[in-house]
């Protein structure tokens, strides 16, 4: 039960003969056009809701379908409407140096940027003040936004941001970082792939454009 299905795209071999592969949510966005995708990814979200929202959280009645997103109980009248999990990732600079950062439970050798899930009371800014101290000790400024993107895996909203770093020397303070330094735009380490917005952010910082 976790929404998501494979899909079935064409591929060439070596030789140029078409191959029939099948992929994941991620992977097909190598696969299809960007809006294409987005459907998709909508589609797996909105179904990863229908099957964590069987049955009533206030009598336990079974649920049924209200309107294109949501399901409501023929008992009690609870109407459930999708949740979002709001999530911050940021990029911080110094000087010409951007920190890049290896999570623990990365799948791959890869280096992205300091995220986490926004907390109860807090706005994103103090969400992503406090990600990157807990997680590096480290103290920023000028927190600047970028952009955000709907990541249904299940169901996150990721909003990124720029930062300056202003104090401090880079530890990995709660355990949820591996490893992690400071790179310049000419020698990157294996970053995230697309669409994520954290390569997104990387791939504008390496073009100057932030």
């Amino acid at each position: 039960m976790n929404g998501y299905k494979a899909y079935k795209v064409t591929i060439k071999d070596d030789e140029g003969n078409d191959l029939e592969k099948e992929v994941g949510l991620r992977e097909l966005w190598n696969y299809v056009p960007e809006e294409e995708w987005k459907r998709e990814a909508r589609n797996a979200e909105l179904q990863y809701f229908r099957e964590t929202h069987r049955f009533c959280g206030s009598c336990g009645a079974e649920m049924r379908p209200s309107t294109e997103i949501s399901v409501k109980c023929p008992a009690c009248g609870r109407e459930d409407f999708p949740s979002l999990s709001p999530a911050i990732l940021v990029l911080i600079k110094r000087g010409e140096k951007a920190l890049l950062v290896h999570a623990r439970n990365f799948s791959r050798p890869m280096f992205a940027l300091v995220a986490g899930f926004v907390e109860t009371g807090e706005t994103l800014e103090e969400c992503v003040t406090r990600e990157v101290e807990e997680e590096t000790t480290l103290k920023i400024s000028n927190i600047r936004y970028f952009g955000s993107q709907s990541w249904p895996f299940p169901s996150q909203l990721m909003i990124a941001f720029t930062a300056e770093h202003s104090d401090g020397e880079l530890s990995f303070a709660d355990g949820e970082l591996s490893d992690g330094g400071w790179f310049s735009r000419e020698e990157p380490p294996l970053l995230p792939t697309l669409p994520s917005l954290s390569r997104k952010l990387i791939d504008a910082w390496l073009e100057n454009k932030i």
